[in-house]
């Protein structure tokens, strides 16, 4: 046994030589080591990765969830069902621009800009597919419309948003009035609220950048179409491309309405005629319709365009013009007469001048010089609505629709007369056998037809079994139409298609998608 001195010699040696006591130590020492190394890796990492999978997680959820957001407030704020567009934007803007012609102009423009950038309100497809749902479509001038409502001129007087205001649901869209020169119109202020009574009173006289300016617009508009379809300008004009070669939507028709010029001697019918055939053949090859204005209230001595012969000989060119129009489908062609011509000598000259001319239509209403019963009984309005409607101008409102009514049960009566119809038709036989005699002896040298007299056509055989004259005339209505039950009252008078300007004005964006909504629950009742 080793002394006690040798042994704690031996020990402290052991322990100052790293390397001799390594070697005896205990194997399983460094696995311990490794173990608890691994362990706390583990751990370092799990502690890591725990909260970093749930953050991203939460994230994705964030992301998500603020995506669905913004597509459902897309989905309402452009849908033109939304409370806003009628609750909100309408009193937004007259709080914003007391002067209604800056509200209009400032519509206008959000409109095109909305437009531009996909985020126009727009009526969605489901609104029209609802199971059960009365048929309310109408047929006219041979295209199936999907409704009987229209936006009438003024909203739209220089053609920059007409597929802006089809998105909002109207099967019909007019724009215009068009001059063939520009003009500034009447002076300012010329555009007057009355909210009282939800009506306005304008007074623009026809301003227009003209024809030039306008048909520049539209032909590019067929381009761009043309060219996300891959076809040319032609083919789209000439009906190609499946869709009118106006509105460029199936089951849709553009209205382009045309006037004269202010400063055109409205006394010189030539020169009258002539402005309005360059606006034809200017604006023709991009119009459904073309709308002949003879009713402004603003435009000296326009209305006086609208006695017999004055009116037969202007829209008599009108149509030989749309008849010249470069495309396979011609455009129609309609006149826009006065409400304050209801005299009946007045509405019989005018009913004579359009199956006279050819024209195919009439539009009933415009703006009333008139301001007798345009205030709902009982209800009062401001000293200064009391003041706007004694500025000169046209009025538009709800109280119109009574007078309207009434013009479009009158005027359907007349254009249907049967005598009207043996007049033109007689007229024209006469006119047709004078052309025949005429080429007869153009081709002969003694006046004498190569198959002798006997051969001369008869006037009997030439009266036609078919063509314009024999088609019913079509009447749209506008003027106080406001809802459904206006817009309805206005077809069971006789009308094909009502029309919307003020109503929209003060109804907002969602205006026409709520009259089909009201015409369809009306027809359900009825039905019932």
């Amino acid at each position: 046994m080793a002394p006690p001195r040798a042994v704690a010699r031996r020990a402290l040696f052991l322990a100052a030589t790293p390397a001799v006591a390594a070697r005896r130590a205990p194997r399983q020492l460094p696995r311990i080591s490794s173990q608890r190394a691994s362990s706390t890796t583990s751990t370092t990492t799990t502690t890591t990765t725990g909260p970093s999978l749930g953050s991203g997680v939460r994230t994705a959820a964030f992301v998500t969830g603020l995506t669905l957001s913004g597509v459902a407030v897309y989905i309402y704020t452009t849908d033109t069902r939304a409370f806003f567009h009628r609750y909100v934007v309408p009193p937004l803007l007259r709080f914003m621009y007391p002067d209604a012609e800056e509200a209009h102009n400032a519509a206008v423009s959000s409109m095109k800009n909305l437009y531009s950038l996909n985020l126009h309100p727009r009526e969605r497809a489901s609104v029209l597919a609802a199971n059960g749902d009365p048929d309310i479509s109408v047929s006219v001038f041979g295209t199936h419309l999907a409704n009987p409502i229209a936006i009438s001129a003024g909203l739209d007087k220089h053609a920059e948003i007409p597929d802006a205001l089809f998105a909002l649901g109207a099967s019909i869209v007019e724009v215009g009035g068009c001059t063939p020169r520009p003009q500034e119109g009447n002076p300012k202020p010329r555009m007057f609220r009355v909210p009282g009574i939800d009506g306005l009173i304008n007074r623009y006289g026809l301003n227009s950048r003209g024809a030039d300016n306008m048909a520049m617009r539209l032909r590019e508009r067929v381009r761009r179409f043309a060219k996300t379809i891959g076809v040319d300008e032609l083919s789209v004009l000439n009906g190609e491309a499946g869709v009118p070669p106006g509105s460029l939507l199936p089951g849709r028709m553009l209205l382009v309405q045309i006037a004269k010029n202010k400063e055109t001697d409205e006394s010189n019918v030539d020169a009258v005629t002539k402005d309005y055939v360059y606006c034809v053949q200017q604006l023709g090859r991009y119009a459904d319709v073309l709308v002949v204005n003879v009713s402004s209230p603003n435009t000296p001595g326009l209305r006086d365009l609208q006695a017999v012969e004055p009116l037969t000989k202007l829209l008599s060119a009108v149509v030989d013009e749309a008849r010249k129009t470069d495309r396979k489908t011609k455009p129609r062609v309609m006149v826009k007469v006065s409400p304050d011509e209801d005299e009946e000598s007045q509405m019989e000259g005018i009913v004579q001048a359009v199956w006279a001319s050819g024209v195919d239509g009439v539009i009933v209403g415009n703006t009333t010089k008139r301001r007798t019963g345009i205030i709902p009984p009982g209800v009062g309005i401001t000293p200064k609505e009391q003041m706007t409607l004694t500025e000169t101008g046209g009025y538009s409102g709800p109280m119109m629709l009574g007078r309207t009514v009434n013009l479009v049960k009158r005027y359907r009566k007349m254009l249907d007369g049967q005598s009207w119809r043996e007049h033109v038709q007689e007229k024209k036989a006469v006119d047709e056998a004078v052309d025949a005699s005429i080429a007869g002896i153009d081709d002969t040298i003694t006046g004498i037809p190569k198959e002798g007299l006997a051969a001369k056509p008869e006037a009997s055989n030439n009266i036609p079994s078919t063509g314009n004259t024999a088609e019913q005339k079509v009447i749209f209505a506008t003027g106080g139409i406001t809802n459904g039950r206006d817009a309805l009252q206005v077809l069971n008078a006789g009308a094909s298609i009502a029309m919307v300007y003020t109503g929209l004005v003060y109804g907002g964006a969602g205006t026409i998608t709520r009259m089909k909504d009201e015409i369809k629950k009306e027809v359900n009742t009825s039905e019932a």
